[in-house]
């Protein structure tokens, strides 16, 4: 394609053998393993492809860390708990602040372009090497316990956590992979994905799936957001993808572009197979709308459907493949996977035990003890209810993490996750996430993110408008309350039923831990965090919304 920077299957795997000599050269291992701090690009690939193939764990990191962090605390917890021997950035001036903070005399830098002083190299010079067959014995002596990456956790409290992946556990999950999307068996899946390779979505799941099928994967440099959506539709008219992943408010995005451009719509769906979603609950009118978009461009259904996974599976575990009516049913467990339900707090925990599993936490024994129960199923912290009670092939719809739910001060239980999304659907459109409230509390509260393009409409004021100027407008306040008030009249007890709310006017923190990579709230750091909010929740004031 014009503009697009290209690479075939050869040329990669020959760059590939180049850079990872350069690795060898320099006694890098799992001892020294390598740092990668910027996103999805064709060297962050290349680099991490070339670790792999001689056994040498890298380490991807959200760019948040470098980029948005103010102390970068987290990244310097990282670097102490891996000791890397090498540290990568694109480019170098903007990640300069960042390697200054954690690099040391003894760790190499590379960066793609624009060195900002004379200890920072051009990973030009990775390739400038003559392969031996040091390469060769190296690859070899792989096998499926060598570590391949470490993947941090979102770190709700404290440090992130590094999550081991083998090789071993990579292959069986796109084994799994290739056993749920059949299709792609015969036609290798075209991929256009923004999801970063830090994480496991996109690091894992797509990354690996694309190379293991034989597919074309295309880095899209667009995210789900007003502000990036556009690079992902100049980038969507470009590319047709066969399989497209987003978390949903990347949908809900998508959605308006789509509705807006008939040309845009039948491009995108003219070889469509599956839409995947995940992260979070798909709201029912963006679940109807891309119903209604595919039937209009191509006559037919395409398959919008999700799954559930961890870091510390890979992530695939649970898929649904079949066609629903409506979204949340996260489908059955892989082959190769075995779910254990155990009734917990009147819900059904879901457990797992499978090859594609992780071993543990780097260097976190107790860490590693406590996320395994007595018979080595990993505690995936999620809630299952079964879609049809009388028919487990029907699959599952997620129905919370354990840990989130809590108990009123009357001693009932309330299901954080399933109010969670009927919340989100009831607000259509104009909340973006919800923390609820209400631990030891006699109702239950919440702390409100708007949808700043949503509450900019409703308010009529322009783009200039902040997010303490939209929370306090008498418009948004007003469409805020009727939505609060119409949710209550569908609860069915105390349970269920949100008394009051604030609309929160500033917006989550990275270096607290607020929100994650896909941009959903942490609940339980925006509890600790906000905890003068959620005071004033049950104390009253000017800007609480209540029944």
């Amino acid at each position: 394609l014009d503009g697009w920077r290209s690479l075939t299957y050869g040329q990669f795997l020959t760059a590939v053998e180049h850079i990872a000599q350069s690795l060898l050269d320099q006694n890098l291992s799992i001892d020294r393993p390598v740092l990668i701090l910027s996103g999805n690009d064709i060297e962050h690939a290349l680099l991490a492809l070339a670790c792999i193939h001689v056994g040498i764990p890298y380490a991807p990191i959200s760019q948040a860390y470098s980029l948005i962090s103010k102390d970068h605390s987290k990244l310097k917890d990282i670097v102490n708990l891996l000791n890397p021997g090498l540290i990568f950035a694109a480019d170098g001036k903007i990640f300069d602040k960042a390697i200054a903070a954690v690099a040391t005399e003894n760790v190499q830098i590379f960066v793609t372009a624009n060195p900002a002083n004379p200890s920072q190299k051009l990973f030009a010079e990775l390739q400038d090497t003559t392969i031996s067959n040091d390469v060769a014995k190296a690859h070899e002596a792989i096998v499926p316990d060598t570590i391949a990456k470490f993947l941090f956790t979102s770190g709700t409290t404290g440090s992130p956590k590094a999550v081991i992946n083998t090789n071993g556990m990579i292959c069986a999950n796109q084994a799994m992979v290739s056993d749920c999307y059949a299709f792609m068996r015969d036609t290798p899946p075209i991929v256009l994905d923004w999801a970063p390779w830090n994480h496991t979505a996109g690091g894992n799941k797509v990354f690996f799936m694309v190379m293991f099928n034989g597919g074309t994967l295309y880095i899209d440099d667009g995210r789900p957001t007003p502000q990036d959506m556009a690079k992902t539709v100049r980038n969507l008219r470009d590319v047709a993808p066969s399989w497209y992943f987003n978390v949903p408010k990347g949908f809900e995005e998508l959605v308006r572009e789509l509705e807006a451009d008939d040309t845009l719509r039948d491009h995108f769906f003219s070889r469509m197979n599956m839409l995947m979603y995940s992260g979070a609950a798909l709201a029912k009118h963006t679940w109807n709308a891309l119903q209604r978009l595919s039937v209009e461009a191509t006559q037919t259904r395409v398959l919008i459907a999700s799954g559930l996974g961890a870091t510390e599976t890979s992530p695939f575990a649970l898929m649904c493949t079949w066609e629903n009516d409506e979204a949340g049913n996260v489908g059955l467990p892989a082959k190769g996977m075995v779910l254990k339900l155990v009734p917990t707090e009147g819900k059904l925990e879901a457990r797992l035990k499978g090859p594609n599993i992780t071993p543990g936490y780097w260097k976190e024994p107790k860490l590693t003890a406590a996320a395994f129960d007595e018979e080595g199923f990993y505690q995936l912290g999620d809630a299952l209810r079964f879609a049809d009670p009388k028919d487990a092939s029907k699959g599952f719809h997620f129905d919370g993490r354990t840990a989130e739910n809590f108990k009123l001060r009357s001693g009932t239980w309330v299901g954080v996750g399933a109010l969670r999304g009927n919340f989100i659907n009831h607000f259509a459109g104009m909340a973006r996430d919800v923390v609820l409230t209400g631990l030891n509390e006699g109702f239950i509260g919440a702390l409100v993110l708007p949808n700043l393009d949503k509450c900019r409409e409703i308010s009529g004021l322009d783009k200039t408008a902040s997010m303490a100027d939209l929370a306090a407008n008498p418009s948004v306040i007003d469409a805020f309350s009727q939505a609060l008030t119409s949710l209550a009249k569908s609860s069915t007890g105390s349970s269920t039923k949100i008394c009051r709310m604030i609309i929160m006017d500033t917006m989550p923190s990275v270096d607290k831990g607020e929100v994650t990579d896909k941009g959903s709230l942490n609940q339980r750091a925006v509890l600790n965090h906000r905890a003068v909010l959620v005071a004033e929740i049950y104390a009253g004031s000017d800007r609480v919304l209540e029944l």
